[in-house]
């Protein structure tokens, strides 16, 4: 992927049924924002809970998860609305958006996270994610679909033809996979490109599994957050999991617009490797094709992690 001038950021302009990138625009940022940039299903949710750990110290937050930290590019909610959110924060602000960095704009001061999964993994994932969404959701977009009469795929007994449609069709025409979401590839693939920069940190979803607490650690020390000693035991274990999905009214995101079914299966297992003995030969092979347009140190990390 072509490495952008991160000084003429946004240079894509990401505009799907679900979100858009201009809703950055007239936003006022502060230096020490941090933003949480990831795909769809590979982490969002945790990133933003060990943010807020780190941020108030403390495992019980003050709000639900989805109104401290909303999704800057969701179109369910009006743009002078999620301003107005950040806007009236004193504390630092933790800000999930689901763009790629070239539809971002570029804020030299502030931090960005991107946090990435292994791909069949997310695929996986995102099966569970439209099994759950509710078709009654109390969101502007979700009215829009309604009566505009589109609908999301259903999802099959064998998600293969899903999985083929998503590894050969894109949303923008400028990706060749993705649908009926983006590309996970090119919006991992984004950041990468620029993993040496000091204010972005790249984090992926199998380190989380494998040592929460040295990766908390780590991202504590990105930002520049002392935690005393005797407080890491709950703030980790408040990370954890099964905690999260124990408090799904409060932590799965977009509760507030009811957009799933059941709160706690948005949190559905969380492990690693369910793809197997689901995904075929070919759909593995067509993956290979895929990945081989990009650089192999990126495929190994996207895939792996760093452990």
């Amino acid at each position: 992927m072509e490495k952008p001038d991160l000084t003429a950021l946004p240079t894509r302009h990401y505009d799907h049924l679900v979100f858009d990138s201009k809703r950055w625009q007239g936003f006022e940022t502060r230096a020490d924002d941090m933003l949480i940039c990831t795909p769809y299903k590979s982490g969002t949710t945790w990133m933003q809970m060990i943010c807020a750990l780190l941020v108030f110290q403390r495992p019980d937050l003050h709000l639900p998860l989805a109104e401290i930290s909303p999704w800057m590019d969701l179109k369910a909610a009006t743009v002078e609305d999620t301003h107005a959110v950040y806007g009236a924060q004193s504390h630092r602000r933790f800000i999930k958006t689901h763009t790629p960095l070239d539809g971002l704009p570029w804020y030299p001061q502030a931090t960005y996270i991107c946090v990435a999964r292994d791909p069949r993994d997310i695929f996986m994932s995102m099966l569970n994610h439209l099994r759950n969404g509710n078709p009654e959701a109390e969101a502007i977009f979700v009215r829009e679909l309604r009566e505009a009469e589109v609908d999301l795929p259903e999802v099959p007994d064998d998600p293969n033809g899903l999985f083929t449609n998503w590894l050969s069709h894109g949303s923008f025409e400028w990706e060749s996979d993705g649908a009926p979401y983006w590309s996970v590839f090119r919006h991992v693939a984004s950041f990468w490109a620029h993993r040496d920069e000091s204010n972005i940190h790249m984090v992926h979803y199998r380190d989380l599994q494998a040592d929460l607490e040295g990766q908390m650690r780590r991202i504590s020390l990105a930002l520049d957050i002392d935690i005393a000693d005797h407080m890491w035991p709950e703030l980790v274990e408040a990370a954890r999991f099964e905690s999260m999905k124990k408090n799904a009214d409060r932590m799965a995101p977009d509760t507030n617009f009811k957009m799933w079914k059941d709160n706690a299966q948005f949190f559905n297992k969380g492990t690693t490797g369910q793809w197997q003995g689901v995904l075929s030969t070919e759909n593995l092979a067509l993956l290979d094709q895929l990945t081989g347009k990009y650089p192999a140190d990126y495929v190994d990390w996207l895939f792996n992690g760093s452990n």
